[in-house]
């Protein structure tokens, strides 16, 4: 499935209001290597629409998955505070549904094994789905049973065969990343036992929106979640919601557990879904108006971009995220405006960022260029950078650019 779409992707209706247009964009986990051509990088439209029927925000333009995934550049386990809200799941999860030896867990799109290692650890039998050949052999050094495919229905089912199915399928901030959506909530379900829940998370559309958090918009996020549009999702598979957590990870994301057969929902779940409601996830409404904030946030940068750089700054960014790109590339920054910006993954060590082309060094390396402000792009684990750069003796200015820019 690639190129432009003129309906949803989940249930077929027509497209209704226009969400954000970014325009075109190159691909945000395209890291370049030093001796890229400039002209020969593909760029794409990057607009999200919102679908007039089930709600579900989407991008109306698909770039092959497979080019994206294949060869992935993002490792889940270089952020330590990603390692532990994952430890912190499982032991919750295991608790609560009483997990042990003789239970099995799945997870889907499992990176490097960041979580499921504490299943190894506690002795739960487990495996690893993960479509990305170089990452999953990260997992499976780290001694985490990975396969390596794409979820869909022929390879959920050759699996299930396989291995049996599940008492827990895990699909952490992965369903934003799936162009045919259907065919990999058929493959969850296929994958659960008659008694099994699933837990999803995934970023909340509301906290986007209030948040002005555009940056979390690119290629590889082909949909933009709200509890509304995923129920409505997992329904048609036969997956049914019976409880919801809010988390603060991503800058405010949901875990919605779901189930083949009917439990109660919790006092959690009626009160999301009376607050989305209340907002108007239903109505067009409530769409309409991000993009002039996201144009006011972009304002704002360039701001302050000109004036530090009129004051002789040198100006430097941390963490080669994709977000990150979609915020350089929409403010048409370059590598010009900054130095560099540093990164923990030595996978992006070395490479040029997509779009910007800015360089991608080592933290050591950036902190040799004496930089006097260090912009920092994911936002949404800055406590943890602002330690690690002030624990090296960086004594400049720290900032994050959302909602507005802010010295930290």
């Amino acid at each position: 499935m690639t190129g432009t779409l003129t309906r949803c992707r989940a249930c077929n209706g027509p497209f209704g209001p226009v969400f954000c247009d970014l325009g075109p964009m190159a691909v945000a986990n395209s890291y370049l290597p030093p001796d890229f051509d400039p002209d020969a990088e593909p760029r794409f439209p990057l607009r999200a629409v919102v679908c007039s029927q089930c709600r579900m925000v989407q991008l109306d333009h698909v770039v092959d998955a497979h080019d994206i995934f294949t060869d992935y550049a993002y490792f889940s386990s270089a952020s330590s505070s990603w390692l532990a809200h994952a430890g912190e799941f499982c032991a919750k999860m295991t608790a609560r549904l009483g997990l042990g030896p003789q239970s099995f867990v799945i997870e889907v799109a499992s990176n490097d094994g960041y979580l499921l290692k504490n299943f190894v650890a506690a002795g739960v039998p487990c495996l690893g789905i993960e479509p990305a050949a170089n990452v999953a052999r990260a997992a499976q050094a780290a001694g985490v049973p990975t396969a390596v495919a794409f979820l869909n229905p022929a390879t959920a089912a050759g699996i299930a065969a396989t291995h049996g199915r599940a008492d827990l399928v895990i699909a952490n901030n992965v369903l934003a990343h799936v162009p045919d959506i259907n065919g990999f909530v058929a493959g969850l379900a296929m994958l659960l036992a008659p008694q099994g829940v699933l837990s999803v998370e995934a970023p909340h559309l509301l906290s986007m929106v209030d948040g002005t958090q555009f940056d979390t918009i690119y290629h590889e996020h082909y949909a933009y979640w709200s509890l509304l549009a995923m129920e409505r999702l997992f329904a048609r598979h036969g997956l049914l919601v019976f409880d919801v957590e809010t988390l603060p990870t991503h800058g405010g994301s949901l875990r919605v557990l779901a189930a083949p057969a009917p439990r109660p929902a919790t006092p959690a779940l009626i009160a999301l879904r009376a607050k989305e409601q209340d907002r108007g996830l239903d109505q067009d409404a409530f769409y309409k108006g991000f993009e002039a904030r996201v144009g006011e946030v972009i304002q704002g940068f360039r701001a302050w971009l000109a004036a530090k750089t009129d004051m002789g700054r040198k100006l430097a960014a941390y963490g080669a995220a994709a977000k990150g790109n979609t915020f350089l590339n929409a403010a048409r920054v370059r590598a010009r405006d900054l130095m560099a910006v540093a990164d923990l993954s030595p996978a992006k060590q070395g490479r040029r960022l997509p779009g910007s082309h800015i360089p991608v060094v080592a933290p050591q390396d950036l902190l040799a260029l004496q930089p006097d402000e260090i912009l920092i792009l994911p936002w949404n684990i800055a406590p943890e950078i602002v330690a690690q750069l002030r624990g090296a003796g960086f004594n400049g200015g720290l900032w994050t650019a959302l909602p507005e820019m802010r010295r930290l």
